[in-house]
């Protein structure tokens, strides 16, 4: 597969410089306010957690669920809902992906159960499933050039602004009102997202024709991950039975088998097309990107529950908390754009992901029954969110520039499972934490233990950008 440039032709523009869409902002906007709903669920319900666990009575698996719910159905589609926008229109898809998310967060905030809120969460992920992918793939066929570079680099700024400002003011609303009310800040933003695609965005889709999608990898894709997700989970609880487990992981491994083997024959329109690996680069790529979620995905959720256990914060403190890395994200996202436009990425992602890693292990610092967040907290934070400001923008770029227009949606959905699916399997390991937390010095000892282990994961990463990664010349 022929890796193009990035001032190869994108749908609606000329091939010759920097393409611009009709309306630049109203795509962009329209891009970013349907992607920052699943930013900002992704991060309100973490500082909500204790304030669920208490009022629907929720044990430790029951508070990991609470997360992997959402992005169990998130990872395992989102490479379906990648592949439908290129087949059947990235602007409908990404309307309707927003649709299925708002319906969903009224079901989450009036679930009179666990149960309900669990199915309100699943069909909240289906939803970030389909709408995520097709933002950015609106951007990759609206853009081009260092054009694409500046708008992806306000994608991922505006993302981590609107996950800044989501525990902030969940947070606040949850010490205010409970957690209930957090999932009615969805609806003005995705109403407003709604009515800028369909006002002033380009309908473009894949012009290969003939391909039907590729329902049975999604199937045994879906069916492997949550079988996995659930024996690691339910790992964490002592009364689960050691046969459940190991059937359940052997039947997850044996249907990612079966879905790898599906994509194998289905060629070019397969979820996980095996073309887009011809090149390291787009390998590379994929294993960073998981490897890297999987450590952020671990300390957003982690980080939270740590401070209102250990250090007894307010839900809206603990989200404050956290403001160093989508602030720092924010800032530097725009501008690493473009840079990665003239530079490429493999040295913006080596160095990014050591300094991540280096960052988690600080961490582990950690001790004693108080915390300090000056000391213990604060320039840790700053590490990872600088290296994570370093790495957003120029990955997305990467991506969408390491394969043709055709692949814009698959190459974004999968890489963008892959980020999920990071993010799920770490959380899913944290209910080994949250078993611990009844003891302060065991909840303390495994916190230093995860933090190393993502330290691991970033370190991983870089590896991955220095050995895999080769940046095309511009042409």
């Amino acid at each position: 597969m022929t890796t193009p440039s990035a001032c190869d032709t994108v749908i609606g523009t000329k091939a010759q410089g920097d393409a611009l869409p009709q309306h630049p902002t109203a795509v962009i906007f329209a891009s970013v306010l349907g992607s920052s709903l699943a930013f900002i669920d992704g991060s309100v319900v973490n500082v909500a957690l204790p304030t669920i666990g208490r009022d629907l009575q929720a044990g430790p698996a029951a508070l990991a669920w609470t997360i992997n719910a959402y992005l169990l159905p998130l990872g395992a589609m989102i490479l379906l809902g990648g592949a439908a926008g290129d087949h059947f229109g990235r602007r409908r898809l990404f309307v309707l992906g927003i649709a299925v998310f708002l319906f969903a967060s009224l079901l989450c905030s009036f679930a009179p159960s666990l149960g309900g809120l669990l199915a309100g969460r699943a069909l909240q992920g289906i939803g970030a499933a389909i709408l995520m992918p097709n933002s950015l793939a609106l951007l990759g066929s609206a853009f081009s050039g260092e054009a694409r570079g500046r708008a992806i680099g306000t994608w991922a700024a505006a993302g981590a602004i609107a996950g800044a400002v989501g525990p902030l003011v969940g947070g606040a609303i949850v010490d205010l009102a409970g957690w209930r009310p957090i999932f009615f800040v969805n609806l003005p933003i995705g109403a407003g997202a709604i009515w800028l695609a369909l006002r002033y965005t380009r309908e473009s889709r894949d012009r290969r024709e003939g391909q039907s999608l590729d329902w049975g990898g999604g199937v045994f894709a879906t069916i492997g991950l949550g079988l996995l997700v659930w024996a690691l989970t339910a790992a964490a609880e002592p009364a689960t039975p050691k046969a459940a487990l190991i059937a359940a992981g052997l039947s997850g491994l044996s249907s990612m088998v079966v879905f790898l083997w599906i994509e194998s024959r289905r060629g070019d329109s397969a979820l996980m097309p095996f073309g887009l690996f011809a090149t390291s680069t787009f390998a590379g790529l994929s294993l960073l990107t998981l490897l890297l979620y999987a450590a952020l995905g671990g300390l957003i959720v982690l980080l939270p529950y740590l401070l209102i256990r250990l250090g007894h914060y307010s839900a809206a403190q603990a989200g404050a908390a956290m403001l160093p890395i989508p602030l720092l994200i924010g800032f530097g996202s725009r501008w690493m754009g473009r840079v990665a436009a003239r530079v490429g990425g493999r040295v913006l992602l080596g160095s990014g992901s050591v300094i991540v890693a280096v960052g988690l292990a600080l961490y582990a610092r950690i001790g004693g029954n108080a915390i300090d967040y000056l000391r213990d907290i604060l320039p840790a934070t700053l590490v990872v969110a600088i290296g994570m400001a370093i790495c957003v923008a120029p990955l997305t770029t990467a991506v969408i520039a390491s394969v043709d227009r055709d692949h814009v949606g698959a190459a974004s959905g999968f890489n963008s499972a892959l980020a999920r699916i990071g993010g799920l399997v770490m959380t899913a390991l944290l209910g080994f934490v949250f078993a611990a937390s009844d003891e302060t010095g065991a909840f303390v000892a495994i916190v230093r233990i995860a933090a190393f282990v993502g330290a691991g994961c970033a370190a991983a990463a870089s590896l991955c950008a220095w050995l895999l990664i080769r940046d095309e010349p511009r042409r």
